[in-house]
């Protein structure tokens, strides 16, 4: 009787439990479909898909120079991903993708079991439940949200395809490093597209969406590992892939870009530039809808102009001495104190480039041992204490010895580490098409992560000799020729001719020549020999003909120092200039953006280059360009920029410039149809030193670029223009040729054929520069 009644109990308790389940899996489906699928959320943010992809700007060439937006994304319609990308990410994340209409109940129900005990270790999620999640609900796991999450894949699956769904899935999700999307993961830690990644590199992505910070080959290459271990075993047993392709993925070593989001060439300042363009237009919108800007830097001149300014400034900072440490700071006895000590101090101080922050352990007598950011030991000896060596003895000053705890910068170069730092000296480089006036190379300074004023365009420096040639061309149009002779002998200027105080301008090597010929004033660039020519042709006149290059004549003085390069430009407006001197004597308006484009590939706006110069544009006569040319040239055969001919062209032009004190050194040139302005100075406009000048500052800068950008391009040998007469070697202007008079400039600077007019001195005068 009592088994009998156990077992009527056991039964009606069954039944009771049936009977509580059904009511409870009603009421749960009513209110489902009652109350939580009423308030589910439009559908139209997916069926309407439009990912936020970010601005990104190209060289001419389509090399990535810049991304300006929250969100690394790159979409890739599903017809383009791979069809083994796909597999691989069904292989781990759902393999039932496309037999389940939205909910896997196999594997839910086998999460539930794992989370049983309310850990919620576990989660059953498919492809379209995490669509749901991504899109509309956050990601905690709590209940309310799971049934919300059923109910959005349901709906989702009943909108959408499968391929659809795939589609958002594989472009929507987070993947570290700030990448969204497989199509932009594939980038940021292979540098490849899509379709360029073989197996194993599939797998390694396809899993990092359980855990992108947790499986990140980047910052966790072992864990990282161990999940595209487990992703390959998927694909093996699935038959996605052969055991033959299963065991070549698995051993293949792979090569993880551990540079995060970097570029095909170093354009930060052209990118922020090209920012600045877009931004002024759409505002916000330029960070999330996948516009595109084509520049027309080439990455070959960029990469060359870049390396060029690095180097060049370095040298230039190591002939200068060892400053000493950055910081010091007091090293633990601990290890591990010590070691955060070391990451604390380094944190703050971030790589330039090539220029590693370190923290010194240990200081011998022929060697000194640091600690990298990474927590490696590095013991530098040799020549690599050569910068240092100051530092090294027992009188250096305790602000400058390097000890235990010294905070400084190491390089390595090709025979080991060195020790180095960053210099304090800035730069600039830019340089056109003297046609188009296209950027083909802009270089704003020595690391726009330490500064990002832009000295190319925003830096208004004194050109020093660089400014001659403009008014020895004004001279050209008054009647003087390459032939004129000039008395190369003191000057002194009264304080009427000056307009402020008596004024004796001097050479920079402080010797004088007697009569020499224009040509040889420019190539020598002789101080005295200018401001006489100057005189001669007049203030006021030579002002207003510095318009014809674009100059901003109210940076300019009206007096007669302007023939030593005392006013202002940048070396955007100096580079501008020099090209009417390049391409036969027309303006070109520099211009950075070749078109934008929408993200749908649509063109919002396209530039025009013109391919010949037009009648319009020309702003000088084209014998004065010729013949300006001739001098330019002489310039760089046997005068202050005779470093030049090491190029072993004959088209190349050119002028050095050293303003006052030696607080400017520039080179402005031309050849092979590329005009270039290299600059360098401080910026707290303090002396680059004694012994320094455009010649050895800037002109190498200058020669290493056009040692690469001048590659493949001949030679450009210029025809005599009309209306030029060749007179013992040297070409005059017909009209002048009546008058034998006009080859010589007489003693008391009355130029021959010009009105003997007296300058008119404006504004303060200011001591001359120099070469």
């Amino acid at each position: 009787m009592s088994k009998w009644l156990t077992r009527r109990n056991a039964i009606r308790g069954f039944v009771l439990a049936g009977v509580a389940a059904l009511i409870a899996g009603g009421l749960l489906l009513a209110y489902m479909l009652l109350y939580v699928a009423p308030n589910l959320p439009s559908l139209e943010v997916i069926t309407d898909y439009r990912p936020k992809i970010p601005l990104r700007i190209y060289t001419a060439d389509n090399a990535l120079i810049g991304e300006f937006g929250e969100e690394h994304r790159d979409f890739v319609p599903i017809k383009d991903i791979p069809e083994m990308m796909k597999k691989s990410v069904l292989a781990i994340e759902d393999k039932r993708f496309y037999d389940h209409n939205g909910i896997d109940w196999r594997r839910a129900l086998g999460a539930a079991r794992a989370n049983l005990g309310g850990a919620m270790r576990q989660g059953g999620s498919t492809i379209t439940m995490q669509v749901a999640r991504n899109f509309f609900l956050t990601r905690e796991k709590f209940y309310g949200r799971k049934l919300n999450e059923v109910m959005l894949a349901f709906k989702i699956e009943a909108a959408l395809s499968k391929e659809q769904i795939l589609e958002l899935y594989m472009n929507q999700i987070y993947l570290g490093q700030r990448s969204f999307g497989f199509g932009a993961a594939s980038q940021v830690y292979f540098g490849k597209s899509l379709k360029d990644l073989d197996i194993a590199e599939m797998a390694m992505l396809a899993g990092l969406p359980q855990n992108p910070a947790r499986h990140n080959p980047a910052v966790n290459p072992k864990r990282a590992k161990q999940r595209q271990h487990v992703v390959l075993k998927s694909m093996r047993d699935l038959d996605y892939i052969t055991e033959e392709q299963y065991q070549k993925a698995l051993h293949e070593t792979l090569h993880v870009s551990h540079r995060g989001q970097e570029f095909d060439t170093h354009a930060e300042y052209v990118a922020e530039l090209a920012r600045q363009v877009v931004y002024a237009q759409f505002k916000e919108d330029s960070y999330t809808k996948g516009i595109s800007v084509y520049t027309t830097i080439l990455k070959a001149d960029q990469n060359a102009a870049y390396e060029s300014v690095r180097r060049n400034v370095l040298n230039y900072d190591q002939r200068h001495g060892y400053r000493g440490p950055e910081a010091f700071i007091t090293l633990p006895a601990g290890e591990e104190e010590r070691d955060d000590a070391i990451e604390e101090a380094l944190q703050r101080r971030p790589s330039s480039d090539r220029l590693i922050p370190a923290v010194v352990l240990d200081v011998g007598a022929k060697s000194v041992k640091v600690q990298n950011p990474s927590g490696e030991e590095i013991t530098i000896s040799g020549d690599g204490l050569r910068l240092a060596a100051s530092a090294l003895t027992d009188k250096a000053k305790d602000s400058v010895r390097l000890r235990p705890g010294a905070v400084i910068r190491i390089m390595q170069e090709k025979n080991g580490w060195s020790i180095s730092q960053v210099p304090q000296v800035a730069a600039a480089f830019v340089s056109i098409d003297s046609v188009t006036g296209g950027y083909h190379a802009m270089v704003g300074g020595f690391d726009y992560n330490l500064q990002k004023f832009n000295h190319v365009t925003q830096a208004w420096r004194q050109p020093g000799s660089s400014i001659k040639p403009f008014v020895y061309s004004a001279a050209l149009e008054k009647g003087f020729s390459p032939a004129t002779l000039i008395n190369d002998v003191p000057l002194d200027l009264t304080g009427a001719e000056t307009g402020n105080e008596a004024w004796s301008p001097k050479n920079d090597d402080g010797k004088f020549d007697g009569p020499i010929t224009m040509r040889t004033a420019l190539a020598e660039s002789k101080n005295v020999a200018s401001v006489r020519i100057l005189r001669s042709i007049t203030v006021p006149y030579a002002h207003n003909y510095l318009g014809k290059f674009g100059f901003d004549l109210a940076k300019h003085p009206k007096n007669l120092t302007m023939a030593l390069g005392t006013g202002s430009v940048t070396p955007a407006q100096l580079v501008g200039a020099y090209s009417v001197f390049a391409n036969g004597g027309y303006t070109v308006e520099p211009y950075l953006i070749a078109k934008i484009v929408d993200g749908s590939g649509k063109i919002i706006s396209e530039a025009k280059p013109r391919t010949t110069l037009p009648d319009d544009a020309r702003v000088i006569d084209p014998r004065n360009a010729f013949v300006t040319d001739s001098m330019l040239r002489q310039v760089t055969r046997t005068g202050t920029g005779a470093a030049v001919a090491r190029l072993g062209r004959p088209d190349l032009a050119g002028k050095t410039g050293t303003s006052s004190d030696a607080v400017d050194g520039w080179f402005a040139g031309y050849g092979g149809g590329i005009v270039a302005v290299s600059w360098m100075g401080y910026d707290d406009s303090k002396s680059l030193g004694g012994k320094e000048f455009g010649s050895s500052v800037a002109l190498p800068i200058w020669i290493d670029y056009m040692k690469v950008a001048l590659q493949g391009r001949p030679a450009q040998e210029r025809q005599v223009p009309a209306g030029l007469t060749q007179v013992d070697g040297e070409w005059l202007y017909d009209e002048f040729m009546g008058d034998a008079a006009r080859h010589t400039l007489d003693m008391d600077d009355t130029a021959p054929g010009a009105e003997n007019v007296a300058p008119q001195p404006a504004g303060t005068t200011t001591p001359p520069p120099t070469n």
